[in-house]
């Protein structure tokens, strides 16, 4: 069956273009204005949070590490009445087996949420913090991830390269949001866990927080709510223009991945939640679909990754409706200021 479109969009990536179906659906007809606000606004791309999980990225682990160091320095040295008392190394940050050591991480994100607080309940140190010091709190999120995706594709390259999970998260600084509305639920679901390759997905959760399935993931099968490490687990009411490209191979047939849904679904059980609710919104809504033959000549994702590997920067955006370019890039000498001069 032929999908309704609501328009094309194109991603500049210097010498690779791409080009996105939108879907017509009830999420993707208030995401796309969205979404155009944000292109026609020329709101800032975080390109420092923008392409995970790519094995051979100059953003690797050693790099990532030496960036959750310094800015746990400079929150220690911030003045604020909180002090992290940790070192990351690249050795402590993975078991002896390639996997993330999520003891490490989840402790991480703990930290992110003492000093961050919720959507609903912003913490009073953020309050106090000066701009660069919010700036680094910021970055223990969007670092905590970035290592998450990173070692996960580093030890599928060498264990099982078909399954690195490369993606491509287009987030802009300070974007508008607009709350979910009830149809939209319905595009929620555990099946969704399972992402098309080129499929482009609802941004991350607005709300600060890890959802269900992270939880699940990064606390083990055996965790219980009342146990948890993380403070805000929370479901997903708002969204915004932001949105998610997976450059994976989706798992939904693997047996390994099969099995582990099923125990993610009985670990919601044991806690307390209805694994069929969409209201968890657990899982990704799709919004729209990457062209593969029109935009790489070929639906094979190992030619896909070796042209995206060579042009892992987005240099403009365009719709029908708004265009936008980005001269810059997290390589420049200045990128944090320039950031936090948006925020």
């Amino acid at each position: 069956m032929t999908r309704s479109l609501l328009d094309t969009v194109e991603l500049d990536l210097g010498n690779l273009r791409v080009y996105i179906d939108v879907i017509d659906n009830s999420l993707s007809r208030r995401w796309l204005p969205a979404l155009n606000q944000l292109i026609a606004g020329n709101y800032h791309l975080e390109k420092n949070y923008c392409w995970l999980g790519w094995a051979d990225s100059a953003r690797n682990g050693d790099y990532i590490i030496d960036q959750i160091n310094h800015s746990i320095d400079a929150i220690n040295r911030s003045g604020l009445d909180y002090t992290i008392d940790h070192h990351f190394t690249l050795e402590s940050s993975r078991t002896e087996s390639g996997d993330v050591n999520h003891e490490e991480f989840n402790l991480l994100h703990r930290w992110f949420e003492d000093l961050q607080g919720t959507a609903s309940r912003p913490s009073p140190l953020y309050a106090q913090a000066d701009p660069e010091t919010r700036w680094h709190i910021r970055q223990l999120n969007l670092l905590c991830h970035e290592f998450e995706s990173w070692q996960l594709s580093w030890r599928k390259k060498l264990t099982a390269p078909e399954w690195q999970r490369p993606s491509q998260l287009m987030c802009w600084l300070g974007a508008p949001r607009f709350a979910l509305e009830e149809q939209d639920y319905d595009l929620f679901g555990i099946e969704t866990i399972n992402r098309e390759l080129g499929g482009v997905y609802l941004g991350v959760n607005k709300a600060v927080g890890k959802h269900h399935w992270e939880v699940f993931c990064d606390e083990g099968r055996d965790s219980r709510i009342s146990e948890l490490t993380t403070t805000s687990m929370a479901t997903q009411t708002l969204a915004c223009g932001d949105f998610d490209i997976e450059w994976a191979n989706n798992p939904g047939g693997a047996p390994w991945q099969v099995r582990r849904l099923a125990e993610f679904r009985k670990w919601l059980r044991a806690n307390g939640f209805n694994p069929e609710d969409p209201r968890l919104t657990i899982g990704h809504p799709q919004v729209a679909q990457v062209d593969l033959l029109r935009s790489f000549g070929t639906d094979n994702y190992q030619q896909i990754w070796s042209l995206l590997a060579a042009n892992l920067d987005v240099r403009g955006i365009k719709t029908s409706a708004a265009q936008a370019e980005y001269n810059y890039n997290w390589t420049d000498s200045n990128y944090k200021e320039q950031q936090i001069k948006c925020l």
